[in-house]
C-alpha cells in the first residue's frame, strides 16, 4: 500500500508541474516580446481559454486595436475592430473576480469585455493602477518580462474616438515559453 501511494504521489507531482509548467506565455510583439505570467489558481477558465487560443495559434497576427496612455493596451479580436472574438467554447464564459485580486498595479493581465460574464478571446494589459476595472474584469496573469515593449505600444500615436493606433501594432506570434519556465525553475 505504501509502494502504490508513493507511485500515485510522484505521478501527482508530474501532473501537477506539467499544469504549471504552461503559465508562461510571450507574445512577440512588432515591437517587442512581452512575457506573461498566467495565474491559473486565480482564474482558471480564463488561463485555460487563453493557453488553448494561444496553442491555436489564434492570437498570431492580431493587431492592438485599442490603446490609451496612461491606462491599457488592448488586443485578442481577429477582426481588429473591438467587436469580435470569441472563446474556446465558442461562447462568452462567465468573470472570474475576487474581491482579494485587484488591479492595484500596471502590468496586470485581464479579460477585456462588453458587461458581466461576456469573456471572449479579447484581453488587456495595465499601464497603471486601475482600481475602477475592480470586480468588474478577470485579471488572469502579469507581465513579468517585457514591460518596455507594453509601454512602446502604449506610446503609439492613436487615432479616432476607438484610440486604435496610427501605425498597426500586432502580435506576430503567441507562443508557451518553455525556456522562461525552465529559467524560473
Amino acid at each position: 500500500m505504501k509502494k502504490l501511494l508513493l507511485v500515485l504521489t510522484i505521478l501527482s507531482s508530474f501532473i501537477f508541474a506539467k499544469t504549471f509548467s504552461d503559465d508562461i506565455v510571450s507574445l512577440e510583439t512588432s515591437q517587442g516580446v512581452i512575457t506573461i505570467k498566467l495565474w491559473p489558481e486565480v482564474a482558471p477558465k480564463a488561463c485555460e481559454n487563453f493557453l488553448k487560443l494561444v496553442e491555436n495559434s489564434y492570437y498570431d497576427g492580431i493587431v492592438f486595436h485599442r490603446v490609451i496612455k496612461n491606462f491599457m493596451i488592448q488586443t485578442g479580436d481577429p477582426s481588429g475592430t473591438g467587436a469580435g472574438g470569441q472563446s474556446i467554447w465558442n461562447k462568452p464564459f462567465e468573470d472570474e473576480v475576487k474581491s482579494n485580486i485587484a488591479f492595484n498595479r500596471k502590468g496586470l493581465v485581464a479579460m477585456a469585455n462588453a458587461g458581466p460574464n461576456t469573456n471572449g478571446s479579447q484581453f488587456f494589459i495595465t499601464t497603471k493602477m486601475t482600481p475602477w476595472l475592480n470586480m468588474k474584469h478577470t485579471i488572469f496573469g502579469e507581465v513579468i518580462e517585457g514591460y518596455d515593449t507594453v509601454q512602446k505600444i502604449e506610446n503609439i500615436k492613436t487615432i479616432g474616438y476607438n484610440n486604435k493606433p496610427e501605425i498597426e501594432q500586432k502580435i506576430v506570434k503567441a507562443y508557451i515559453n518553455t525556456e522562461a519556465v525552465n529559467q524560473e525553475k
